[in-house]
């Protein structure tokens, strides 16, 4: 059982270094993932080549999460968008381990920061 309320779903779009990265915060769920989805969609519309999906402020993600990434990783390698994965903490990792995904899906190290 939770202690308290998870914080607000929220998601940011960053560009730079030849690449648009995205930035969920919170839980990726059913009551979130749309709004992940959209942006995920606008890139696409706007012609983005190289997306990263960065889950490391990703407090949860269930199997609606899960289908979403599946979803658009399978639409990238159909479209030639260059889509990869920044891992998130060990709880969301773990989906991703549990269900044997972590050689089907292509993970980037975070950048260091100075």
């Amino acid at each position: 059982m939770r202690d308290r309320l998870p914080e607000p779903f929220s998601c940011d779009v960053q560009s730079g270094d030849g690449h648009v990265r995205v930035v969920p915060r919170g839980e990726i769920d059913l009551a979130s993932v749309d709004e992940l989805k959209a942006r995920l969609a606008e890139l696409r519309e706007r012609g983005s080549d190289r997306v990263i999906l960065d889950l490391g402020e990703v407090t949860f993600m269930d199997s609606t999460g899960l289908r979403l990434v599946l979803g658009w990783d399978e639409e990238a390698r159909r479209d030639g968008i260059d889509f990869a994965l920044m891992p998130g903490q060990p709880v969301v990792q773990r989906l991703f381990e549990v269900t044997g995904l972590l050689d089907r899906l292509t993970f980037v190290e975070p950048p260091t920061r100075p």
